[in-house]
């Protein structure tokens, strides 16, 4: 028999699915072998788990390669147009199964190492976790990359090799408390070392201006300091196997590694200083920036991947077509939110200093070539730099963004005489609080498309941040709604429920999410219902597994499970979330024979190590629980927990069992979400706030398959116009009054009863996330969701509705969105 193909082994063992031949799984287990002999260098009789996981990954990538190698040759010989994906995160996520689910390899290596003896499931849970990112920004961009070679688009994904990435949280006595990942400690089977793929990346020194003629000079810069950036590459693997791109990440080494001289004199701390201030640039993921030395890591780490990356791009284009002059036609970079901004003037400084073209060329090819993707409207993460910082650490930078804004200010002046409050508005350097280079900004000027990742969001960017800029450029702002991919958070995460989908409606759900709506008709039969919500009762069955073995907490699989897991921050309101809990929790002490519905709550989430108030909401959370689940009178009525160390592995667990997905950021300010999609995909529904994606999520799930409460982004924005004191709100709230009192006095923190003091008065005086307002509102929505809970067939109908209904958020769609509107390169539609 002849070797399974990608399109027929998907790996997902329902009636209608192909078992692998006996054929491809001899061959697979030969692989292997020879794998664990001649790569881990161990006999079968004592290999670990760990070289099986090792040996296994090596055998994939061998197949991996060969699809790699041809999809390079396939760009070169066609002469496509490439696109380049800079991200300062990538949050991959394991890697095993995911590509052998692309691979459609899947079920062939679960027979093979069965056959060996070894488990599959269990070399997946020893795989580590690359924490190289925070949450939705770092997720996005790995879906974006799978989708980018499922949809036949040439591309790459450049950013940093993290060796500790984003830090572990574990938790003590409830805070949390990071310690550095480890997640390259046994290495990664995945990557390919690339030495000879390396580039200098310059700080400080002087600028020397070269005459070449009476009328011109040449910049040249001459850096106080070099380091190398070196390439590391790791596969990325389409849907089917049908094109394979590069993820190349860049890791920091010192020019001169060891001064011997001083080593050799016995100081052989300070001999190894250079390496150390070198490699601390890819040491770790959004290192702190609360003093001066973390902001300069921080601008440190922005520039070097992106002048890594922008060198090697520049160096690729002039190998396949000969020269500069066309690299706007063959190259598409997108910038992922503001933290690859500096790549706008370190193109130009490349095309002025290097290949020598006259400054409008230059800024028409760079313009021509950078899109922006905007992702948040908090100032915070709106970036700004000192411009000393600048000046001292990227001098020819600095000159290049004068000039840049000059111009730009020159032609703002021309256009709208007199105007100073607009120039103001629209300068790359921000005059009003110190002198900072607004790389937002620098962004949006240095690009051709600036796009939101929401209907909503994108609203709001031409209405608030960028609305002066959006006046000059009516054209530049377009929408592209992020999207997930189904692969990794429907057929991996949720194997169960996409072998339903199968058997309900056919195999081209697996290759087309439109497929997904052939299940509207089932949402109302009883049959199909019983057996989705068996296929999700099993995933609760694994979650209250987790939660047991990791808190020591036994939850009921048959109770009502909300769900709220994501980055902690105040806006994201996790601190509304728990006040709500406590709310319920007076309920359930107060009327005990009632019938209640029980509950689990459940979060995870980290917070930025410096984010004070983020800290203390995770405290919060762990106080309450403490109390609510050592209460005899709740009797298992509700509980709460918080799973530490969040994660993509986490949620994949997490996620399937979600009966309520929590989605309740403050209108206006979540840009667009992607949990909130995979929840809904994965059958939960939405308790939500009409902000970011939610609203498009209600466009066509519809308002009678999830819950929607709170105020709209324009009532929020009038309320905070009013003022931000809140004792108003709370005077007429018994229910908040009462919790909020019991929180300040101390009634979850006996062992100090004025923790949470600071955090109520806030609420109560300077409530700018609208925790107090929306609180009512909130609560009552949450009852609404207790009765339909007591409807099962009423909830089951609208999950099932969630699921047929969200095919559109496929990240697929998303990026033929980009290819069409943003980066103008073919991408394949299907069929």
């Amino acid at each position: 028999m002849a070797e399974s193909t990608p399109e027929g082994d998907t790996g997902l063992q329902s009636a209608g699915a192909p078992h692998p031949d006996d054929e491809a799984v001899i061959a697979l287990q030969a692989a292997i072998l020879d794998k664990l002999t001649y790569h881990v260098g161990k006999r079968r009789a004592i290999a670990t788990e760990r070289d099986w996981l090792m040996a296994t990954a090596v055998a994939i990538r061998d197949q991996i390669v060969d699809r790699w190698l041809s999809s390079i040759d396939r760009t070169y010989q066609q002469g496509s147009k490439r696109v380049y994906y800079l991200s300062l995160e990538f949050l991959i996520g394991r890697l095993l199964f995911d590509n052998l689910n692309n691979m459609g390899k899947l079920a062939t290596m679960r027979a093979a190492l069965a056959g060996l003896g070894v488990d599959l499931d269990k070399l997946r849970a020893l795989e580590p976790d690359p924490a190289l990112g925070n949450g939705g920004l770092g997720r996005l961009a790995a879906c974006f990359m799978e989708s980018m070679a499922t949809v036949d688009i040439p591309a790459y994904g450049y950013g940093i090799r993290y060796d500790h990435g984003l830090f572990r949280q574990v938790m003590k006595n409830g805070w949390q408390q990071e310690f550095p990942e480890d997640w390259l400690s046994q290495g990664n089977p995945w990557e390919f070392f690339r030495p000879e793929v390396s580039y200098d990346i310059g700080f400080g020194g002087s600028i020397e201006a070269v005459p070449i003629s009476e009328a011109a000079v040449r910049h040249v810069w001459h850096p106080a300091e070099t380091i190398e950036a070196v390439a590391y590459d790791t596969p990325s693997v389409g849907w089917r196997g049908r094109r394979v791109n590069t993820l190349r990440l860049w890791s920091a080494r010192s020019t001169d590694p060891l001064l011997l001289e001083a080593f050799n004199h016995g100081d052989h701390a300070g001999a190894l200083a250079e390496q150390v201030r070198a490699e601390s640039i890819s040491k770790v993921l959004y290192p702190s920036d609360a003093t001066p030395a973390g902001q300069e890591l921080r601008l440190r780490q922005e520039y070097f991947f992106v002048s890594a990356s922008l060198q090697d791009l520049v160096r690729r284009h002039i190998r396949a077509f000969g020269h500069i002059g066309t690299l706007a036609e063959k190259t598409s970079i997108q910038l992922n939110d503001t933290h690859p901004a500096i790549g706008v003037a370190e193109l130009m400084r490349i095309l002025l200093d290097i290949h020598q073209l006259p400054w409008e060329e230059a800024w028409r090819m760079t313009q021509a070539t950078f899109s922006y993707t905007n992702h948040t409207l908090l100032p915070e993460a709106l970036e700004s730099w000192p411009v000393p910082l600048m000046e001292r650490l990227l001098p020819r930078h600095m000159q290049i963004i004068y000039l840049l804004n000059a111009l730009h200010l020159g032609q703002v002046r021309q256009e709208h005489p007199n105007d100073e409050r607009l120039l103001s508005s629209v300068s790359m350097i921000d005059e009003s609080a110190g002198r900072r280079v607004r790389m937002s900004h620098l962004a949006f000027l240095g690009s051709h498309r600036v796009n939101g990742v929401s209907a909503l969001h994108t609203n709001l960017m031409r209405e608030t941040v960028f609305h002066d800029l959006h006046q000059l450029l009516p054209d530049r702002i377009v929408n592209v709604t992020n999207g997930i991919a189904f692969r990794r958070w429907l057929h991996e995460a949720n194997p169960r429920l996409t072998r339903l989908l199968i058997d309900a409606v056919g195999p081209e759900v697996l290759d087309h999410e439109d497929a997904l709506a052939k299940l509207q008709p089932l949402a109302s039969d009883p049959a199909f219902q019983k057996r989705y919500a068996a296929a999700r009762y099993v995933n609760k069955l694994a979650l209250a597994d987790l939660i047991r073995r990791e808190l020591e907490v036994r939850v009921d699989p048959a109770s009502l499970f909300d769900v709220q897991i994501k980055r902690i921050h105040e806006y994201k309101r996790q601190l509304l979330n728990i006040l709500e809990a406590i709310a319920f929790y007076n309920a359930v002490r107060a009327r005990p024979m009632d019938d209640w519905k029980p509950r689990v709550k459940v979060f995870a989430g980290k917070a930025a190590a410096s984010y004070h108030q983020a800290k203390l909401i995770i405290k919060l959370i762990h106080d309450v629980a403490r109390v609510v689940n050592s209460d005899p009178t709740v009797r298992n009525v509700l509980k709460i927990v918080f799973l530490p160390n969040y994660s993509v592995s986490l949620a994949e667990v997490t996620i399937p069992a979600a009966d309520i997905s929590e989605q309740i950021s403050t209108a206006g300010m979540e840009a667009s979400g992607t949990g909130n999609m995979k929840f809904a995909l994965n059958g939960a529904l939405t308790i939500g706030t009409m902000d970011g994606a939610n609203v498009e999520i209600h466009e066509r799930v519809g308002g009678d398959n999830m819950f929607i409460f709170g105020m709209t982004a324009e009532e929020v924005a009038a309320r905070r116009a009013q003022g931000l004191d809140s004792r108003d709100v709370i005077a007429a709230s018994p229910i908040l009054a009462e919790v909020l009192d019991s929180v300040a006095n101390g009634v979850f923190s006996p062992d100090d009863r004025d923790r949470y003091r600071g955090l109520v008065e806030n609420l109560r005086y300077h409530d700018y996330f609208q925790v107090c307002a929306d609180f009512d509102d909130y609560y009552a929505t949450q009852r609404r969701v207790a009765q339909l809970w007591r409807r099962p067939e009423d909830w089951w109908k609208a999950a099932i509705l969630n699921t047929a209904n969200v095919g559109w958020f496929s990240s697929d769609r998303a990026i033929r969105e980009y290819a069409g509107l943003v980066w103008n390169v073919p991408a394949w539609q299907g069929g």
